[in-house]
Protein backbone atom coordinates (compact mmCIF):
# COMPACT_ATOMS: atom_id res chain seq x y z
CA UNK A 1 0.00 0.00 0.00
CA UNK A 2 1.51 3.60 -0.77
CA UNK A 3 2.13 6.08 1.58
CA UNK A 4 -0.46 8.52 0.37
CA UNK A 5 -3.48 5.74 0.38
CA UNK A 6 -2.86 4.72 3.64
CA UNK A 7 -3.16 8.37 5.08
CA UNK A 8 -6.04 8.05 2.79
CA UNK A 9 -7.84 5.23 4.85
CA UNK A 10 -6.59 6.63 8.18
CA UNK A 11 -9.32 9.82 7.19
CA UNK A 12 -12.06 7.62 6.17
CA UNK A 13 -11.63 4.66 8.89
CA UNK A 14 -11.12 7.09 11.70
CA UNK A 15 -14.55 8.56 13.46
CA UNK A 16 -14.90 10.85 16.01
CA UNK A 17 -15.36 7.82 18.68
CA UNK A 18 -12.24 7.19 18.15
CA UNK A 19 -10.85 10.11 18.80
CA UNK A 20 -8.96 10.16 22.55
CA UNK A 21 -10.46 12.41 24.91
CA UNK A 22 -6.86 14.30 25.06
CA UNK A 23 -7.23 14.88 21.34
CA UNK A 24 -10.73 16.16 22.15
CA UNK A 25 -9.96 18.64 24.54
CA UNK A 26 -6.77 19.83 22.72
CA UNK A 27 -9.02 20.20 19.83
CA UNK A 28 -11.53 22.67 21.26
CA UNK A 29 -8.37 24.81 22.81
CA UNK A 30 -7.00 24.87 19.04
CA UNK A 31 -10.41 26.03 17.86
CA UNK A 32 -10.45 28.53 20.52
CA UNK A 33 -7.41 29.84 20.02
CA UNK A 34 -7.66 30.45 16.45
CA UNK A 35 -10.76 32.64 17.29
CA UNK A 36 -9.12 34.93 18.72
CA UNK A 37 -6.63 35.23 16.26
CA UNK A 38 -9.06 35.15 13.31
CA UNK A 39 -11.25 38.14 15.19
CA UNK A 40 -8.31 40.16 16.08
CA UNK A 41 -6.16 39.60 12.47
CA UNK A 42 -9.14 40.49 10.64
CA UNK A 43 -9.42 43.87 11.63
CA UNK A 44 -5.86 44.52 9.85
CA UNK A 45 -5.14 45.95 6.66
CA UNK A 46 -4.14 42.72 5.12
CA UNK A 47 -7.38 41.17 5.99
CA UNK A 48 -9.15 44.19 4.81
CA UNK A 49 -7.51 43.98 1.13
CA UNK A 50 -8.13 39.63 1.59
CA UNK A 51 -11.85 40.52 1.41
CA UNK A 52 -12.04 43.01 -0.81
CA UNK A 53 -10.65 40.79 -3.44
CA UNK A 54 -12.55 37.62 -2.07
CA UNK A 55 -16.12 39.07 -2.60
CA UNK A 56 -15.30 39.66 -6.07
CA UNK A 57 -13.78 36.30 -6.77
CA UNK A 58 -15.44 34.11 -4.32
CA UNK A 59 -18.63 35.28 -4.14
CA UNK A 60 -21.01 32.78 -2.87
CA UNK A 61 -23.26 31.90 0.80
CA UNK A 62 -21.60 29.24 1.69
CA UNK A 63 -19.67 30.65 4.88
CA UNK A 64 -19.34 33.25 7.15
CA UNK A 65 -16.11 35.88 6.90
CA UNK A 66 -15.48 36.11 11.01
CA UNK A 67 -14.63 39.85 10.75
CA UNK A 68 -17.54 41.12 9.41
CA UNK A 69 -20.48 38.57 8.58
CA UNK A 70 -20.12 38.70 5.27
CA UNK A 71 -20.89 35.68 3.27
CA UNK A 72 -18.80 34.30 0.66
CA UNK A 73 -17.99 30.99 -0.93
CA UNK A 74 -16.82 28.26 1.20
CA UNK A 75 -13.61 28.80 -0.89
CA UNK A 76 -14.10 32.49 -0.30
CA UNK A 77 -14.41 32.86 3.57
CA UNK A 78 -11.74 29.86 4.26
CA UNK A 79 -9.38 31.93 2.52
CA UNK A 80 -9.98 35.38 4.11
CA UNK A 81 -10.71 33.44 7.87
CA UNK A 82 -7.26 31.97 7.00
CA UNK A 83 -5.49 35.06 5.89
CA UNK A 84 -6.49 37.19 8.70
CA UNK A 85 -5.78 34.63 11.58
CA UNK A 86 -1.97 33.98 10.43
CA UNK A 87 -1.77 38.17 10.70
CA UNK A 88 -0.60 38.76 13.93
CA UNK A 89 1.68 35.96 14.71
CA UNK A 90 -0.94 34.61 17.87
CA UNK A 91 -2.24 31.64 16.17
CA UNK A 92 -1.00 27.92 17.31
CA UNK A 93 2.46 26.47 16.78
CA UNK A 94 3.33 22.68 16.27
CA UNK A 95 6.98 22.89 17.91
CA UNK A 96 8.30 19.48 16.24
CA UNK A 97 7.50 20.72 12.76
CA UNK A 98 7.63 24.14 12.90
CA UNK A 99 4.24 24.28 11.78
CA UNK A 100 1.23 26.33 12.20
CA UNK A 101 -1.40 24.27 11.61
CA UNK A 102 -4.26 25.96 12.90
CA UNK A 103 -4.06 28.67 10.63
CA UNK A 104 -4.71 26.39 7.12
CA UNK A 105 -6.71 24.02 9.02
CA UNK A 106 -9.86 25.31 10.88
CA UNK A 107 -10.83 27.88 8.51
CA UNK A 108 -11.50 25.05 5.96
CA UNK A 109 -12.72 22.91 8.22
CA UNK A 110 -15.32 25.69 9.62
CA UNK A 111 -15.98 26.69 5.81
CA UNK A 112 -17.35 22.97 4.87
CA UNK A 113 -18.96 22.18 7.88
CA UNK A 114 -21.52 25.98 7.45
CA UNK A 115 -21.99 24.87 4.09
CA UNK A 116 -22.82 21.14 4.93
CA UNK A 117 -24.77 22.70 8.32
CA UNK A 118 -22.25 19.31 10.00
CA UNK A 119 -22.46 18.99 13.51
CA UNK A 120 -20.03 19.84 16.47
CA UNK A 121 -18.76 16.38 16.84
CA UNK A 122 -18.06 16.47 12.84
CA UNK A 123 -15.92 20.03 13.14
CA UNK A 124 -14.11 18.14 15.90
CA UNK A 125 -13.20 14.98 14.32
CA UNK A 126 -12.31 16.61 10.69
CA UNK A 127 -9.97 19.57 12.73
CA UNK A 128 -8.09 16.87 14.40
CA UNK A 129 -7.95 14.34 11.27
CA UNK A 130 -6.27 17.34 9.64
CA UNK A 131 -3.94 18.23 12.34
CA UNK A 132 -2.48 14.79 12.06
CA UNK A 133 -2.23 14.61 8.43
CA UNK A 134 -0.75 18.11 7.91
CA UNK A 135 1.57 17.38 11.25
CA UNK A 136 2.74 14.18 9.92
CA UNK A 137 4.16 15.72 6.50
CA UNK A 138 5.19 18.57 8.05
CA UNK A 139 7.65 16.13 10.49
CA UNK A 140 8.61 14.03 7.22
CA UNK A 141 9.92 16.97 5.22
CA UNK A 142 11.88 18.75 8.32
CA UNK A 143 14.28 20.06 9.07
CA UNK A 144 15.72 20.61 5.68
CA UNK A 145 12.24 22.04 4.13
CA UNK A 146 12.24 24.20 6.31
CA UNK A 147 15.14 26.18 4.51
CA UNK A 148 13.17 27.62 1.60
CA UNK A 149 9.49 26.10 2.32
CA UNK A 150 7.11 27.81 4.48
CA UNK A 151 5.34 24.59 6.39
CA UNK A 152 1.83 26.25 7.05
CA UNK A 153 1.71 26.42 3.14
CA UNK A 154 3.37 23.75 2.07
CA UNK A 155 1.98 21.12 4.83
CA UNK A 156 -1.31 23.43 5.32
CA UNK A 157 -2.79 22.44 2.10
CA UNK A 158 -2.26 18.78 2.84
CA UNK A 159 -4.32 18.90 6.78
CA UNK A 160 -6.81 21.30 4.89
CA UNK A 161 -7.62 18.88 2.46
CA UNK A 162 -7.86 16.33 5.16
CA UNK A 163 -10.40 18.07 6.82
CA UNK A 164 -12.39 18.85 4.07
CA UNK A 165 -12.30 15.59 3.09
CA UNK A 166 -13.42 14.27 6.23
CA UNK A 167 -16.25 16.89 6.08
CA UNK A 168 -17.43 15.68 2.98
CA UNK A 169 -17.33 11.75 3.25
CA UNK A 170 -15.25 11.10 0.76
CA UNK A 171 -13.82 7.60 -0.31
CA UNK A 172 -10.65 6.18 0.28
CA UNK A 173 -10.01 6.57 -3.71
CA UNK A 174 -11.31 10.23 -3.34
CA UNK A 175 -9.41 11.25 -0.31
CA UNK A 176 -6.12 9.80 -2.36
CA UNK A 177 -6.93 12.05 -5.08
CA UNK A 178 -7.81 15.31 -3.13
CA UNK A 179 -4.76 14.44 -1.27
CA UNK A 180 -2.69 14.40 -4.86
CA UNK A 181 -4.55 17.60 -6.03
CA UNK A 182 -3.33 19.13 -2.85
CA UNK A 183 -0.18 18.25 -3.03
CA UNK A 184 0.58 19.38 -6.73
CA UNK A 185 -0.79 23.42 -4.99
CA UNK A 186 1.90 23.24 -2.40
CA UNK A 187 3.77 26.56 -2.10
CA UNK A 188 4.99 29.13 0.31
CA UNK A 189 8.72 30.12 0.12
CA UNK A 190 10.62 32.01 2.97
CA UNK A 191 11.45 35.09 0.57
CA UNK A 192 8.99 37.49 2.34
CA UNK A 193 11.16 38.17 5.08
CA UNK A 194 13.56 40.25 2.58
CA UNK A 195 10.31 42.72 2.20
CA UNK A 196 8.72 42.35 5.54
CA UNK A 197 5.82 40.97 3.01
CA UNK A 198 2.26 40.04 3.29
CA UNK A 199 3.10 36.86 1.59
CA UNK A 200 3.26 34.68 4.37
CA UNK A 201 -0.39 36.06 5.42
CA UNK A 202 -1.37 34.81 1.60
CA UNK A 203 0.03 31.25 2.58
CA UNK A 204 -2.04 30.16 5.30
CA UNK A 205 -5.10 31.98 3.59
CA UNK A 206 -4.36 29.67 0.23
CA UNK A 207 -3.88 26.48 2.07
CA UNK A 208 -7.02 26.97 3.61
CA UNK A 209 -8.55 27.50 0.26
CA UNK A 210 -6.65 24.85 -2.10
CA UNK A 211 -7.50 22.13 0.75
CA UNK A 212 -10.97 22.88 0.00
CA UNK A 213 -10.98 22.85 -3.57
CA UNK A 214 -8.62 19.79 -3.84
CA UNK A 215 -11.49 17.97 -1.81
CA UNK A 216 -14.34 19.34 -3.72
CA UNK A 217 -12.76 18.60 -7.24
CA UNK A 218 -12.17 14.40 -5.86
CA UNK A 219 -15.88 14.56 -4.91
CA UNK A 220 -16.70 15.58 -8.77
CA UNK A 221 -14.21 13.29 -9.76
CA UNK A 222 -11.32 14.87 -10.67
CA UNK A 223 -8.16 13.01 -10.33
CA UNK A 224 -4.84 13.68 -8.50
CA UNK A 225 -1.25 12.10 -8.38
CA UNK A 226 -1.39 8.66 -6.33
CA UNK A 227 1.23 8.72 -4.90
CA UNK A 228 1.76 12.50 -4.52
CA UNK A 229 3.60 12.26 -1.15
CA UNK A 230 6.43 9.79 -2.01
CA UNK A 231 6.28 9.31 -5.83
CA UNK A 232 9.72 9.96 -7.56
CA UNK A 233 9.04 13.43 -8.47
CA UNK A 234 6.25 13.89 -5.40
CA UNK A 235 6.27 16.42 -1.94
CA UNK A 236 9.20 14.75 -0.19
CA UNK A 237 11.56 14.13 -3.25
CA UNK A 238 10.78 18.11 -4.73
CA UNK A 239 11.21 19.99 -1.19
CA UNK A 240 13.05 18.14 1.02
CA UNK A 241 16.82 17.45 0.79
CA UNK A 242 16.61 14.19 3.73
CA UNK A 243 12.83 13.33 3.64
CA UNK A 244 11.99 10.93 6.85
CA UNK A 245 8.63 8.92 5.01
CA UNK A 246 8.80 6.83 8.30
CA UNK A 247 7.25 9.56 10.35
CA UNK A 248 3.78 9.66 8.66
CA UNK A 249 2.70 6.33 9.64
CA UNK A 250 4.61 6.22 13.16
CA UNK A 251 1.84 5.86 15.92
CA UNK A 252 -0.94 6.47 12.91
CA UNK A 253 -4.29 5.77 14.39
CA UNK A 254 -2.91 5.45 17.86
CA UNK A 255 -1.01 8.79 18.87
CA UNK A 256 -2.74 11.94 17.64
CA UNK A 257 -0.61 14.95 16.65
CA UNK A 258 -2.97 17.64 17.77
CA UNK A 259 -1.94 16.59 21.45
CA UNK A 260 1.47 17.76 20.61
CA UNK A 261 0.23 21.51 19.76
CA UNK A 262 1.23 24.54 21.35
CA UNK A 263 0.07 28.17 21.71
CA UNK A 264 1.20 30.91 21.34
CA UNK A 265 1.78 34.01 24.12
CA UNK A 266 3.89 36.78 22.29
CA UNK A 267 3.38 38.48 19.27
CA UNK A 268 6.03 37.60 17.19
CA UNK A 269 8.02 34.65 15.09
CA UNK A 270 7.79 31.57 17.40
CA UNK A 271 11.33 31.07 16.91
CA UNK A 272 12.04 34.45 19.69
CA UNK A 273 9.70 33.20 22.35
CA UNK A 274 12.60 31.25 24.77
CA UNK A 275 14.73 34.30 24.48
CA UNK A 276 11.55 36.46 25.26
CA UNK A 277 10.42 34.10 28.14
CA UNK A 278 14.12 34.52 29.27
CA UNK A 279 14.08 38.09 29.13
CA UNK A 280 10.83 38.70 30.97
CA UNK A 281 12.47 36.15 34.28
CA UNK A 282 15.48 38.72 33.98
CA UNK A 283 13.55 41.76 33.76
CA UNK A 284 11.80 41.19 37.38
CA UNK A 285 15.84 40.63 38.38
CA UNK A 286 17.09 43.55 36.59
CA UNK A 287 14.79 45.62 39.11
CA UNK A 288 15.11 48.81 37.12
CA UNK A 289 18.91 49.39 37.00
CA UNK A 290 20.30 50.41 34.16
CA UNK A 291 20.96 47.98 31.49
CA UNK A 292 24.59 48.48 29.28
CA UNK A 293 24.62 45.74 26.85
CA UNK A 294 22.47 42.43 25.84
CA UNK A 295 23.34 39.09 24.92
CA UNK A 296 21.14 36.42 23.33
CA UNK A 297 22.84 32.70 22.48
CA UNK A 298 20.61 30.49 20.58
CA UNK A 299 20.02 27.88 17.57
CA UNK A 300 20.72 28.70 13.88
CA UNK A 301 17.61 28.45 12.72
CA UNK A 302 16.11 30.81 14.98
CA UNK A 303 19.06 33.67 13.39
CA UNK A 304 18.51 32.27 10.27
CA UNK A 305 14.47 33.90 10.21
CA UNK A 306 14.79 36.30 13.29
CA UNK A 307 18.64 37.74 13.19
CA UNK A 308 17.36 41.23 12.26
CA UNK A 309 19.44 43.91 14.62
CA UNK A 310 17.59 46.75 12.86
CA UNK A 311 13.72 46.26 11.98
CA UNK A 312 12.28 49.20 9.59
CA UNK A 313 8.60 48.20 9.99
CA UNK A 314 6.34 46.38 13.35
CA UNK A 315 6.35 43.41 11.07
CA UNK A 316 9.86 43.28 10.85
CA UNK A 317 10.22 43.61 14.17
CA UNK A 318 7.78 40.75 14.98
CA UNK A 319 11.13 38.64 13.35
CA UNK A 320 13.55 40.29 15.09
CA UNK A 321 14.70 38.29 17.77
CA UNK A 322 16.71 41.19 19.37
CA UNK A 323 13.98 43.58 19.17
CA UNK A 324 11.18 40.94 20.97
CA UNK A 325 14.29 40.77 23.36
CA UNK A 326 14.62 44.66 23.72
CA UNK A 327 10.73 45.41 24.21
CA UNK A 328 10.23 42.29 26.64
CA UNK A 329 12.81 43.96 29.10
CA UNK A 330 11.54 47.24 28.92
CA UNK A 331 7.96 47.07 28.63
CA UNK A 332 7.57 43.61 30.45
CA UNK A 333 5.54 41.72 27.54
CA UNK A 334 5.67 41.00 24.02
CA UNK A 335 1.90 41.92 22.91
CA UNK A 336 0.36 43.19 19.66
CA UNK A 337 1.17 46.72 21.37
CA UNK A 338 4.80 45.94 21.52
CA UNK A 339 5.08 45.54 17.56
CA UNK A 340 3.45 48.96 15.98
CA UNK A 341 5.07 52.13 14.39
CA UNK A 342 4.77 54.34 17.44
CA UNK A 343 6.54 51.26 20.04
CA UNK A 344 9.20 50.73 17.21
CA UNK A 345 9.75 54.65 17.37
CA UNK A 346 10.63 54.67 20.72
CA UNK A 347 13.88 55.96 21.57
CA UNK A 348 13.99 53.71 24.65
CA UNK A 349 13.63 50.99 22.72
CA UNK A 350 15.77 52.31 19.60
CA UNK A 351 18.37 52.65 22.14
CA UNK A 352 18.50 49.26 23.87
CA UNK A 353 18.48 47.71 21.00
CA UNK A 354 21.34 49.01 19.62
CA UNK A 355 22.95 47.24 22.47
CA UNK A 356 21.74 44.06 21.83
CA UNK A 357 23.26 41.24 19.84
CA UNK A 358 22.65 38.05 18.81
CA UNK A 359 24.66 34.64 18.01
CA UNK A 360 24.62 30.69 17.66
CA UNK A 361 25.16 27.96 20.50
CA UNK A 362 26.31 25.24 18.56
CA UNK A 363 24.70 22.58 21.37
CA UNK A 364 21.70 24.71 21.09
CA UNK A 365 21.66 24.07 17.17
CA UNK A 366 22.51 20.43 17.75
CA UNK A 367 19.42 20.10 20.39
CA UNK A 368 17.00 21.76 17.62
CA UNK A 369 13.81 20.65 16.43
CA UNK A 370 13.37 19.26 20.12
CA UNK A 371 14.62 21.60 21.99
CA UNK A 372 14.71 25.70 21.08
CA UNK A 373 16.52 26.89 23.43
CA UNK A 374 18.07 30.47 23.97
CA UNK A 375 20.02 32.13 26.53
CA UNK A 376 19.86 35.78 27.28
CA UNK A 377 22.52 37.58 29.03
CA UNK A 378 22.32 40.56 30.56
CA UNK A 379 25.41 43.05 31.71
CA UNK A 380 23.80 46.09 33.66
CA UNK A 381 25.59 49.81 34.36
CA UNK A 382 27.63 49.01 37.04
CA UNK A 383 29.17 45.51 35.78
CA UNK A 384 26.59 42.54 37.22
CA UNK A 385 26.29 40.02 34.93
CA UNK A 386 22.78 38.22 35.05
CA UNK A 387 21.12 35.52 32.35
CA UNK A 388 18.50 33.31 31.54
CA UNK A 389 18.04 30.00 29.88
CA UNK A 390 14.99 28.75 28.73
CA UNK A 391 14.71 25.50 26.62
CA UNK A 392 10.80 25.19 25.99
CA UNK A 393 8.60 28.81 24.88
CA UNK A 394 5.83 28.80 27.46
CA UNK A 395 2.60 27.55 25.94
CA UNK A 396 4.48 24.72 24.00
CA UNK A 397 3.67 20.76 25.89
CA UNK A 398 6.81 20.79 27.44
CA UNK A 399 5.32 23.81 29.20
CA UNK A 400 2.17 24.13 28.97
CA UNK A 401 -0.80 26.75 28.83
CA UNK A 402 -4.84 25.62 31.24
CA UNK A 403 -7.83 26.01 30.15
CA UNK A 404 -7.99 28.98 31.78
CA UNK A 405 -4.77 30.75 30.30
CA UNK A 406 -5.82 29.74 26.57
CA UNK A 407 -9.35 31.46 27.29
CA UNK A 408 -7.75 34.32 28.84
CA UNK A 409 -4.93 34.91 25.78
CA UNK A 410 -8.45 34.42 23.67
CA UNK A 411 -10.32 37.52 25.59
CA UNK A 412 -7.24 39.81 25.62
CA UNK A 413 -7.66 39.18 21.79
CA UNK A 414 -11.22 38.77 20.71
CA UNK A 415 -13.03 41.42 23.27
CA UNK A 416 -12.06 44.54 21.30
CA UNK A 417 -13.79 43.34 18.48
CA UNK A 418 -16.68 41.12 19.75
CA UNK A 419 -17.17 42.87 23.38
CA UNK A 420 -16.66 40.72 26.22
CA UNK A 421 -19.63 39.24 26.18
CA UNK A 422 -20.06 37.27 23.24
CA UNK A 423 -16.43 35.99 23.67
CA UNK A 424 -17.13 34.68 26.84
CA UNK A 425 -20.21 33.25 25.70
CA UNK A 426 -17.93 31.75 22.68
CA UNK A 427 -15.65 30.28 25.51
CA UNK A 428 -18.71 28.36 26.32
CA UNK A 429 -20.05 26.92 23.57
CA UNK A 430 -16.52 26.14 21.83
CA UNK A 431 -15.38 24.09 25.35
CA UNK A 432 -19.11 22.52 24.88
CA UNK A 433 -17.93 21.13 21.77
CA UNK A 434 -18.73 18.31 20.66
CA UNK A 435 -22.50 19.04 20.20
CA UNK A 436 -25.26 17.30 18.26
CA UNK A 437 -25.97 20.76 17.12
CA UNK A 438 -24.29 22.18 13.74
CA UNK A 439 -21.66 24.30 14.20
CA UNK A 440 -23.00 27.50 12.45
CA UNK A 441 -25.45 27.46 15.72
CA UNK A 442 -23.05 26.90 18.35
CA UNK A 443 -20.60 29.83 17.14
CA UNK A 444 -21.33 32.08 14.34
CA UNK A 445 -24.42 33.69 16.29
CA UNK A 446 -21.75 34.74 19.04
CA UNK A 447 -19.83 36.90 16.05
CA UNK A 448 -20.19 40.20 16.00
CA UNK A 449 -21.79 41.03 12.34
CA UNK A 450 -19.97 44.41 11.50
CA UNK A 451 -20.46 46.69 8.66
CA UNK A 452 -19.56 44.56 5.27
CA UNK A 453 -16.89 46.72 3.97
Amino acid sequence: MTLTRTLAEFITATGFDDLPEEAVALTRRSILDWLGSALRGGTTEPARIARKVASRAMPGNDATVLANGERLSALGAAFVNGTASHIIELDDLHQASTFHPAAPIIPAALAVAERRNARGRDFIRAVALGYDVGIRVAEAVNPSHYRYWHPTATCGVFGAAAAASALLDLSTDEVVHALGTAGTQAGGLWEFLADGAMSKHLHAGMAAHDGILSADLAAAGFTGATRILEGPRGFFAATADTPHPERVTAGLGRDFKIVENGFKLHACCGHTHTAVDAALLLRERIAGRPIERIDIDTYRVALDITDNPAPRTPYEAKFSIQYAVAVALLDGRAGLEQFTEERLAGDDVRALLARTSASENPERTAAYPAVWASRVRVTLADGTVLEETVEHPKGMPANPLTDDEVAAKFHDLADPVIGHHAAARLVEEVYRLPDDSPVVDLILPLIQRLPVI
